[in-house]
């Protein structure tokens, strides 16, 4: 048998682009597969220049799927740059509007993107495994899930404003209220989003006692994991330290998010754009963590709400109180995080500031840098800025929910690969499952993908025949 490489592009159901290219051996078997971030934005460069009151706008277009992520942690970036707290009412606000996000991404991402593999079949014919197929078989959970996914876009709407893109938060506070009918339109939907999110979750459950096996064995391996916390080390989106526990569940660091360069650093590989973020005291790539959904379930002790906090119990206890490490166990944990927000949505409403139309602090203490943190829906998202006096930036760090996978997204697309493809005959369906194991990261590759110094460009002249002519190389 001759050595051949397989090329999976585009991955799809996926936010970006990326491509995966498996090398087989002489046996048939996988030698190594990776994964190929190929695409790149470069927003770190070019907001440099631009003033910081335009970052919560600028930056949110990053991506049109967690633009409010973008959009808050510029803000709070802003607020630390401008030595400004904004009041209450306004981090209420900001705090809501975040849970709409949370429930619109992760609500779409388990029942349109993940659930036609686990409702439909990873084998199933690609012409019907989408959403689609969703549709025509299950057309009863395809519309509460598209309602899921529109009551957090409608929070989002009603307290910003706009469901894409938000001109909403300023440093020092917000600048719009939320109105009472607003409010009342929320509670009004809240209980059906929260049967639809049960609902994903015993399907979710279901489907995990049918398919022990492959949970078992697909993309499980050890990391660290991170995540915000309360206070009492409870699962916190909007605020918080961020803790780091290792593979065994140890505390390694509990610090403040403005302390992160003290903490973490990125590795470089010449084939992908997006970094490789790892815990500096362990160095690379023993230092490497897992954060979204599953880091921040494992990296918490509980939920400070009822609901999500007994499925967290149940989570806790897949591994014997150890670290769950299956990579498929993010749908379950996306699920939990969902029920969550909902809860604490009615948290919010019900808090007599919510109404307040005391919402911003123009009593500025200029501070020259920043950093802004929160848990995006998929992981850990900061933004860090360096201002002139004037308030216009010199400099930009951005380290993206899903850059900190990166490693994790790497390791699982190598073991899935070699888990379930065993040639000669390879099926459609084994390579789905190699994007699988991309997917269930739900990454955001728009958001994620930079570059150091120049960026390398090559280009591959061929013939009719594709044999190659020249390659030109920059970088």
């Amino acid at each position: 048998m001759v050595a051949q490489k397989i090329t999976i592009e585009p991955v799809t159901r996926i936010e970006g682009h990326a491509k995966i290219t498996i090398r087989m051996n002489d046996d048939g078997k996988v030698d190594h597969a990776y994964l190929h971030i190929n695409e790149f934005r470069g927003f770190e460069k070019f907001c440099e220049g631009r003033m910081v009151f335009e970052m919560p706008s600028i930056t949110q277009r990053i991506c049109g799927i967690c633009p409010v992520s973008h959009h808050l942690a510029a803000a709070k970036a802003g607020d630390n740059v401008m030595g400004v707290k904004p009041p209450r009412p306004a981090s209420l606000l900001r705090d809501l509007m975040h849970m709409g996000q949370i429930i619109q991404s992760h609500g779409m991402h388990f029942f349109e993107l993940a659930g036609p593999d686990l409702l439909l079949g990873f084998d199933a014919d690609p012409a019907i495994r989408n959403v689609v197929g969703i549709i025509q078989t299950s057309p009863d959970v395809a519309v509460k899930a598209v309602n899921l996914r529109k009551y957090g876009q409608e929070i989002i709407r009603m307290v910003s404003g706009r469901r894409i893109h938000p001109v909403f938060a300023i440093p020092g506070g917000v600048n719009k209220a939320l109105h009472s009918a607003d409010r009342d339109s929320i509670l009004a939907g809240l209980d059906e989003s929260i049967a639809t999110t049960q609902l994903g979750l015993q399907v979710m459950k279901d489907w995990a006692e049918k398919n022990r096996e492959d949970i078992n064995k697909f993309g499980v391996f050890p990391t660290g994991y991170m995540s915000t916390v309360t206070p009492d080390d409870a699962l916190e989106l909007y605020d918080g330290d961020l803790r780091l526990l290792d593979n065994q569940g140890k505390l390694l660091e509990r610090f403040p998010s403005s302390k992160y360069l003290d903490y973490i650093a990125e590795h470089v590989e010449s084939w992908s754009y997006l970094k490789f973020p790892y815990y500096k005291k362990l160095g690379w790539p023993k230092g490497v963590y897992r954060v979204g959904p599953l880091g921040r379930l494992n990296a918490v002790e509980k939920i400070n709400t009822p609901l999500a906090n007994e499925e967290h119990k149940v989570f806790k206890s897949l591994n014997g109180g150890l670290p769950v490490e299956n990579t498929l166990y993010f749908h379950y944990a996306r699920l939990i995080e969902t029920l969550f927000a909902l809860e604490r949505v009615r948290i919010l409403l019900d808090d007599p500031d919510i109404l307040s139309t005391e919402i911003q602090n123009n009593n500025y203490n200029f501070q020259g840098e920043g950093v802004g943190v929160v848990e995006a829906p998929r992981g850990t998202l900061i933004h860090h800025y360096w201002a002139k006096e004037s308030g216009q930036l010199e400099r930009v760090n951005l380290i993206v929910a899903t850059g900190h996978n990166n490693y994790a997204m790497c390791e699982a697309v190598d073991r899935v690969a070699k888990t379930y493809i065993t040639g000669p005959d390879i099926t459609e369906g084994q390579l789905n499952r190699v994007e699988a194991a991309v997917r269930a990261h739900d990454p955001c590759l728009s958001c994620s993908t930079h570059a150091i110094g120049q960026m390398p460009m090559v280009i591959d002249v061929v013939d009719m025949q594709e044999n190659l002519i020249k390659t030109i190389q920059r970088g």
